[in-house]
């Protein structure tokens, strides 16, 4: 099967996800190879129904239920498997919440169409930025970018970025089942180790909104995960224990 998936993980996003398929909807246009899989984690709001009644009506939009909430990673990892079993060109993972916007799916997807492994979405890079977020919060993203980038020795601007489009080999060539992480250091682990095989990883500059409905997913265990997960996946590398090219 050719074209791209877009993995969409919910938990309590009954606010913004029927807008959202109208959003990906009007990309769709453009691009009607790609097809959409929710990847609900038992959303107790009933997210996860209201994502069934959308597809009654969608061929490309596809519905995962899961039964408990298991972090982000999870969620994603559990989307990876379903659409690599299904043979997609492309992998592509964004967040419900409108932080991303779905506007700029076709730019994530050109730049692997033109020889990226894998187009980041970055705030960090001219063109990119963030809008509706104070001081404190800027602060806390930027510096835990840039401690990530310096202990992993990684030149990319914008590691926790969750707004990503996948060559299909990448995924195949992770060993997915190793992967650790389960909050925002599932973006950093993911870009380590598609670097550490040698994959090509491009930056395409995006504007970061906060979301407006629904409330936010981050935590202090998020962030505390982020702060020990990097040094153990540098540690991990160094010693071989994270499969890397030649």
């Amino acid at each position: 099967m050719a074209g791209a998936i877009l993995c969409l993980p919910t938990y309590e996003e009954r606010e913004n996800l029927a807008r959202m398929i109208d959003a990906v909807d009007a990309v769709r246009a453009a691009s009607p190879d790609l097809d959409v899989l929710v990847i609900d984690d038992g959303s107790p709001d009933g997210t996860g129904e209201i994502a069934d009644e959308l597809a009654l009506t969608r061929p490309w939009l596809h519905v995962l239920h899961r039964t408990a909430k298991e972090g982000l990673g999870r969620a994603y990892l559990a989307g990876f498997a379903w659409a690599l079993e299904r043979e997609y060109d492309q992998v592509l993972e964004m967040d419900c919440d409108f932080s991303h916007d779905p506007a700029r799916i076709p730019a994530l997807r050109a730049a692997v169409a033109n020889g990226a492994d894998v187009a980041l979405g970055s705030r960090y890079v001219a063109g990119g930025g963030v809008r509706d977020w104070g001081l404190a919060r800027r602060i806390i993203s930027r510096g835990g970018c840039l401690y990530a980038q310096v202990i992993l020795q990684l030149p990319v601007h914008d590691l926790t970025g969750g707004f990503k489009c996948f060559d299909r080999r990448v995924l195949e060539a992770i060993s997915l089942a190793d992967v650790g992480a389960e909050g925002y250091a599932f973006q950093i682990e993911m870009t380590y180790r598609a670097r550490l095989l040698g994959f090509t990883v491009v930056e395409v500059p995006i504007i970061f909104r906060d979301r407006v409905r629904g409330g936010s997913k981050m935590s202090r265990r998020i962030v505390a995960e982020a702060a020990w997960r990097v040094p153990q996946l540098r540690w991990r590398a160094l010693r071989g224990r994270i499969p890397r090219r030649g």
